[in-house]
């Protein structure tokens, strides 16, 4: 059973900057694409970035140039920085993954979702 549990939500000033963090757990060898989507109030959920498995990256393009997604394959994890930030990235992020390769080798496809994690961008 694959888990992916987010941190590092919370609420920040404009022009402010908070990092996500999601760790996947379960057995598991192999992370497919990783990534971040999120949902405001009333609106439909939406990409923010995404990562490959051998780090190709692309971002929405809302948060192109302010946001910063990296991986480490390793320790099963991916994080988000989010710089610049602005009232209209507040949301529920929510960590996404594509696929697992599981310690016995057998794929899953996904896709797998975390809990989501409040962002606040507010004065």
């Amino acid at each position: 059973q694959v888990q992916l549990v987010e941190s590092g939500g919370g609420l920040v000033q404009p022009g402010g900057s908070l990092r996500l963090s999601c760790a996947a757990s379960g057995s598991i060898s192999k992370l497919n694409e990783l990534g971040w989507y999120r949902q405001a109030p009333g609106r439909e959920r939406e990409l923010v970035a995404l990562i490959s498995r051998t780090g190709i990256t692309n971002y929405g393009d809302s948060v192109q140039g302010r946001f910063t997604i990296y991986r480490d394959n390793a320790k099963k994890m991916v994080w988000m920085r989010m710089s610049s930030l602005k009232p209209e990235d507040t949301a529920v992020y929510y960590c996404y993954l594509a696929g697992v390769t599981s310690d016995d080798d057998i794929h899953y496809a996904g896709p797998f979702w975390g809990q989501g994690t409040q962002v606040t961008v507010s004065s």
